[in-house]
């Protein structure tokens, strides 16, 4: 009976094996604020290459951040890979900022776009990959529109703004309080025309603690709709209908900024890539769900159009 019981072990590792080394991780850094994880489909030559771009705040390379794990950025990495297609995932480097003594006070939007810039000059070196396909998340679709030009062959956005990010959140904040928005607005425009802000309400502190405006002011510059009409590269732009953070009136707005770009609004998909048949609360559960499946179309989505020129 032991022996048998060894034999079914082996068996059952056996299996185990053969179902994963279709696919291989490894760890990679870039630089020394960037490490990532690389997934490769084994069987596959010279592959496609998808860099994932995550949203904003602390996020790390699988999706996850403060009080939230999906792993949303994983499950698409092993998907893609089951397809033959590879990807790279990386925490931002907030995650360093620390171990290098890097204050908030220093840190701007161009130094994200650098790094996802760092991250193609690696990979267009290697020479390893059929085409190389930059894929941002929400604050990420900005990130990635700067560092795809002239650099990428394809680019994706999955729940990009539209708009400059104080015109978002003056936006949001006008839905709880009319007051808020335009206290939010005069420290914004004061914040571009002087550096600084003292005047917005204590409520807003979260926004515009002294610390960070140096971060918002160089991030608000930007704005996505004339970023991505410079683009001259095939574009995905995806979004769900049930995304409560960016309505899909954003993605519609970048869509006719660059009237090429490909535009697909994924029925009932929130912002972390889930599809939700219930009410907001659900949608807010599945920010926390990892074992929750991707929404069954996202994935052909994706590779139709990372393959679309095979």
């Amino acid at each position: 009976m032991k022996n048998h019981l060894i034999i079914l072990a082996i068996l059952v590792f056996n299996l185990g094996f053969s179902q994963n080394d279709s696919i291989v991780e490894s760890e990679l850094s870039i630089n020394k604020f960037i490490d990532g994880t690389l997934t490769i489909p084994v069987a596959a030559e010279n592959p496609y290459l998808v860099i994932l771009i995550q949203g904003s705040g602390p996020t790390d390379r699988n999706g996850n951040g403060f009080m939230m794990k999906n792993d949303g950025s994983k499950l698409i990495a092993k998907e893609l890979a089951k397809n033959g297609i590879a990807s790279y995932r990386f925490d931002k480097r907030i995650f360093k900022m620390n171990k290098f003594k890097i204050s908030e006070e220093e840190l701007s939007f161009e130094d994200f776009v650098k790094d996802v810039s760092d991250i193609l000059d690696h990979f267009k070196t290697e020479q390893t990959y059929r085409k190389i396909i930059i894929a941002g998340h929400s604050e990420g679709s900005l990130i990635g529109m700067l560092a795809a030009q002239n650099k990428a062959d394809a680019f994706i956005s999955f729940a990009g703004p539209a708009r400059s990010i104080d015109k978002i959140i003056i936006d949001q904040l006008a839905k709880q309080s009319e007051d808020l928005a335009e206290n939010a607005k005069n420290a914004f425009q004061e914040i571009e025309e002087k550096g600084k802000t003292s005047n917005y309400n204590p409520l807003l502190q979260s926004i515009f603690r002294p610390s960070v405006q140096p971060f918002m002011r160089s991030w608000m510059k930007y704005n996505p709709t004339e970023e991505i009409a410079k683009l001259e590269i095939p574009i995905l732009i995806i979004n769900g209908s049930f995304d409560i953070q960016v309505d899909t009136t954003e993605a519609e707005l970048l869509k006719e900024a660059n009237p090429k770009a490909e535009l697909v609004i994924l029925d009932k998909m929130n912002h972390v890539f889930r599809k939700i048949e219930g009410d907001n609360l659900e949608n807010t559960k599945a920010y926390n769900e990892p074992n929750r499946p991707l929404h069954p179309e996202l994935i052909s989505v994706l590779v139709n159009f990372i393959k679309k020129e095979e």
